[in-house]
């Protein structure tokens, strides 16, 4: 299956920029939308947060570096967010186009998670200004963003090649992905740093190791400062992918020439 998805890798790529561009091309403001509904969402609560909450003042003296804060954790969650429950699904709503013509059903995988990319990218990118402007400032340290963008992609991946074999199976994936995304929103340190738990370890251990925290911790130490539980959320991370990808990747192997015509 590696073999063929080496020599579909020029496939891989138009479909994946297709898909990306379609989504906006009928669009007035085009990919613009891409990052400006996460920068939308990164200010409104930052100011929910410090002004109504509380937590941004109890983390940082002022309100535009809990908005780097902020923003830090959400460029790789809405990434996870968007490419993951489309991975999820994406051999069942590529059916159409594996009925035609032969490739390895792990490819529209792929695509979906290399089509999130580009506005994974302008994401990092307005992070990097906003870190200049209104954060900290920014060091060599920043480059941590680019092994926890490579962790992201990586965990949307396994976690697609996994649950995309099980949807042709099981049509309820859909919806335990999207019940899974909402609650993980808020069992995830993205409003609140991992230290703000430090007298509750246990708690603090659980959220950890949960399978959005790694990426997240490193892009917090990338832009405002690593966290006391940065290697267990990375390697509890790394262990998701390990078990979502070897579970996902056996199971593309065996089932590969059958899921067509369970469909």
């Amino acid at each position: 299956m590696l073999r063929e998805l080496w020599a579909a890798r020029a496939l891989l790529v138009i479909l994946a920029r297709k898909d990306f561009y379609v989504r906006y091309r009928r669009t007035v403001l085009g990919v613009i939308w891409a990052v400006g509904v996460p920068l939308v969402q990164a200010v409104v609560l930052a100011i929910v947060f410090t002004h109504v909450v509380g937590i941004g003042r109890t983390y940082a003296s002022s309100q535009q570096a809990y908005a780097v804060f902020l923003y830090s954790a959400l460029v790789p969650w809405n990434y996870i967010a968007n490419a993951g429950p489309s991975a999820s699904t994406a051999i069942v709503d590529n059916v159409a186009l594996a009925g035609k013509i032969y490739f390895p059903r792990a490819l529209p995988v792929l695509v979906t998670a290399a089509s999130a990319i580009y506005p994974f990218a302008i994401g990092i990118v307005l992070l990097l200004l906003m870190s200049l402007v209104v954060g900290s400032g920014v060091g060599v340290s920043f480059l941590l963003v680019i092994p926890g963008a490579a962790l992201a992609v990586l965990f949307v991946v396994c976690v697609g090649l996994c649950l995309s074999a099980l949807h042709v199976y099981f049509r309820d994936i859909r919806y335990i992905v999207m019940a899974a995304l909402s609650v993980g929103f808020y069992v995830t340190p993205i409003i609140y740093p991992l230290g703000k738990l430090h007298a509750h370890h246990v708690l603090r251990d659980l959220i950890a190791i949960g399978p959005g925290s790694g990426p997240i911790e490193i892009f917090r130490a990338a832009t405002v400062g690593s966290d006391s539980a940065l290697a267990l959320a990375v390697s509890a991370c790394a262990a998701w992918c390990v078990a979502f990808g070897g579970i996902g990747f056996w199971l593309q192997c065996r089932r590969d020439r059958v899921f067509v015509d369970l469909l």
